[in-house]
């Protein structure tokens, strides 16, 4: 089989718009999280979210450098940030296809949990409000999963195999894994593979809110997310994308690319429990799967980027499967979603851009406000409050979603 690394990444999230911005402020332990921005959350009972900043200056989403503003008023924001992520991505990799066999031998996995919310409430609201003939003919369009690798795929010219994926907040590790075997399969040469979310609306977030799945702690955003904490209440919505350019080894070899690291390891699974519910068993299996699949045992994993949403049974059930399968051991895992919150369907890509950073700088990001953890919990490396260098050669990636779907991802140096 083939293998295949990482040879650009793009990422725009609370934290900020590209690497730097990113990496600076997930190794200083900088949270993202803010009082809402974008809406009036008064009807609610949550005041929190994790909002990209957006800007001018270095380190903030320039739009405008995205797409145009007719372009933008034609796709939805979760395509304008999936693309954001993919231009950065595609600049960082240093390659773009210029022949029909190149373009032919690059292709695009891209999804989102939510897909076009915004664009679905307005043309609702315009429907009812003014009549089903007043929706814009670009409703249907922006709606829809896809809509976000098919730009991807039209703006480059990437003419290899084309799809999206929508599992729920597994969704960035099922794309990264999908693309992976495509690549290894002998379907492409290179895939642009990630995904975007982009659902901060007051509809949304009352829906989690009456799922009592979203944190309270409204007086102090930044403290709001807390994994294995026991005070934790739930988890902060946030935005973002992620995009990484994964490329067949002696591909990327041959042209002198930068490489971040291989996938050497993909773990999938369900858990057949409960809609909303998480069930260990299957978390546990998708971990054995992922080192399976690298022919790795469980000591030679180095860092877990958890899933760690800071909900109060999410975090404990995934806790438990790690320790079924590494016990006390040296590992240690910690969760970035302390300082980003959970961007949903863009949660995967991003932590495995996270995954890549800490790989690349022997630097192990902190889990911010683990004051009082959990009892299960103690003797394990957490990483709490601060950053840890260590040397590190692997990093599993770990996410699980509604609907009982799990994906795991081992990145190793190469």
């Amino acid at each position: 089989m083939r293998r295949v690394v990482v040879t650009g990444l793009g990422v725009v999230s609370p934290l900020g718009s590209g690497v730097k911005a990113n990496w600076e402020a997930l190794s200083n332990g900088r949270s993202g999280i803010r009082t809402i921005a974008k809406f009036d959350s008064t009807t609610i009972p949550v005041h929190i979210d994790g909002e990209i900043p957006e800007g001018t200056e270095p380190g903030q989403l320039d739009l405008n450098r995205v797409a145009s503003p007719k372009e933008q008023r034609h796709f939805d924001r979760v395509t304008l940030l999936g693309l954001a992520a993919a231009d950065q991505a595609m600049a960082d990799c240093g390659y773009k296809p210029e022949t029909e066999k190149e373009k032919a031998r690059f292709g695009v996995v891209f999804g989102s949990g939510q897909g076009g919310a915004e664009s679905f409430r307005t043309g609702c609201h315009t429907a009812l409000a003014h009549g089903a003939m007043k929706i814009s003919p670009f409703f249907i369009p922006s709606i829809l999963i896809n809509q976000t690798s098919g730009m991807i795929s039209i703006r480059y010219g990437l003419g290899g195999p084309n799809q999206a994926c929508s599992t729920a907040c597994a969704t960035g590790n099922h794309a990264i894994g999908d693309a992976m075997r495509l690549i290894k399969e002998g379907y492409a040469d290179m895939m642009l593979a990630g995904s975007s979310e982009a659902a901060l609306l007051l509809e949304c977030l009352a829906g989690f809110a009456q799922l009592r799945a979203l944190s309270t702690h409204n007086d102090e955003p930044e403290k709001a997310s807390r994994p294995w904490d026991k005070a934790r209440d739930g988890f902060v919505m946030s935005e973002g994308a992620g995009a990484l350019i994964l490329e067949e080894y002696e591909h990327a070899k041959a042209r002198g690319a930068k490489i971040y690291g291989e996938v050497v390891g993909y773990g999938l699974s369900g858990d057949a429990h409960h809609i909303t519910a998480p069930g260990g068993t299957g978390a546990e299996r998708a971990i054995r799967m992922a080192l399976d699949r690298a022919q790795m045992n469980p000591e030679e994993i180095d860092y877990i980027n958890a899933h760690g949403t800071s909900t109060p049974a999410g975090d404990l059930t995934e806790f438990l499967a790690v320790k079924q399968v590494f016990g006390q051991g040296n590992t240690a895992m910690s969760s970035t979603k302390s300082m980003t919150g959970h961007m949903l369907g863009a949660a995967g890509s991003v932590e495995a851009v996270y995954s890549l950073l800490a790989l690349q700088n022997n630097v192990m990001p902190p889990t911010l406000n683990l004051d009082n953890p959990e009892e299960e919990t103690k003797g394990f490396n957490l990483v709490p409050h601060t950053a840890q260098e260590k040397n590190l050669r692997t990093v599993l990636s770990n996410s699980f979603g509604f609907g009982g779907t799990n994906a795991c991802l081992i990145f190793k140096k190469v």
